[in-house]
């Protein structure tokens, strides 16, 4: 057992003692971390930051769409109030519907070929 003690104390004298190489890494393990943990707080809180800006994204979004919707019902209400008024507004609105559809078949016509 003497020949073990002695063993380590040579060692212990050439390399320095165990308790300093394992505090330095320790040091190490604790910078390196350090680090990690800094890295991972960036991330969260840039995640946290795009999650409050596609929050405030969808909110907008949210108000178009109850405008939007308050326009299609005023002129849905409009357009039935003009279908029961009379036989000329339903002329008229034979007229329209043909050249929305006439306009909506040049427009993707038109689409198609600039895509090729």
């Amino acid at each position: 057992m003497t020949s073990f003690a002695n063993m380590a104390a040579d060692w212990n004298r050439g390399h320095g003692s165990v308790e300093d190489m394992l505090d330095v890494e320790n040091k190490r393990l604790a910078d390196n971390l350090a680090t990690k943990v800094s890295r991972l707080k960036s991330l969260a809180y840039d995640i946290d930051r795009e999650a409050d800006d596609q929050n405030d994204y969808l909110d907008a979004m949210d108000s178009n769409f109850l405008s939007n919707t308050s326009l299609l019902g005023g002129s849905a209400k409009r357009f039935s109030n003009m279908m029961r008024s009379g036989r000329d507004n339903r002329r008229i609105m034979c007229y329209v519907t043909i050249g929305l559809v006439v306009f909506f078949c040049v427009l993707y016509y038109v689409v198609t070929r600039m895509q090729r």
